[in-house]
């Protein structure tokens, strides 16, 4: 067990420590339907695909695996990721008519781009590498997992409350929300593809 609760606040303390996982779920966390969770959730669901794809390919392919041009190209991808959903949710927030619904498969598909890039394998994969028994393995594997998707959950609801307050759904306060977290999607875009 104590495999699963090491993965487990890994999972937790990965997706905290990482202001462009929070940048990349906020805008369509805040842009999403009442259901902010979900986009966490989904996000969350997706990173732990790339994850377990990374781990599975390197449990079995070990020394052939190209590690670093994975880790280097997803870097690229996310920066440009999160330029585009900085983008957007920009304009989003310049339209007259304050709509929103789900973006559950753009938010799966960040979370999976993410589980592929450089950090995920160090908080997810490494460590689960380390154990000599491979059921202690796919503890820590399941944790981080547990972890990654009820953090980005918990934040993505707590997106969705910050929307709940009482006055919150006048259309300034959303447009100020949604462009603050495109702002901060685009800043972190930008750091990852020029300062990485």
């Amino acid at each position: 067990m104590f495999a699963f609760f090491a993965g487990l606040a890994a999972g937790l303390l990965h997706v905290f420590s990482g202001p462009d996982h929070l940048a990349a779920v906020a805008p369509l966390a805040v842009g999403s339907d009442r259901n902010h969770w979900r986009t966490g959730m989904q996000w969350g669901v997706g990173h732990t695909a790339g994850v377990l794809l990374i781990a599975t390919l390197l449990l079995f392919l070990k020394e052939k695996l190209p590690l670093d041009a994975i880790s280097a190209y997803s870097e690229r991808i996310v920066g440009l990721s999160l330029i585009a959903i900085g983008c957007w949710g920009a304009w989003k927030a310049t339209r007259t008519v304050v709509t929103t619904h789900s973006h559950g498969s753009a938010s799966f598909a960040m979370g999976t781009i993410h589980g592929l890039a450089g950090s995920s394998h160090l908080f997810g994969v490494l460590p689960a590498l380390a154990f000599s028994a491979r059921v202690d393995s796919v503890l820590y594997l399941g944790g981080f997992g547990i972890g990654a998707i009820a953090g980005m959950s918990a934040f993505a609801a707590g997106m969705g409350l910050l929307l709940a307050r009482p006055g919150s759904n006048h259309p300034r306060r959303y447009r100020g929300v949604l462009y603050a977290s495109s702002a901060a999607a685009l800043v972190i875009g930008g750091f990852w593809l020029v300062g990485r």
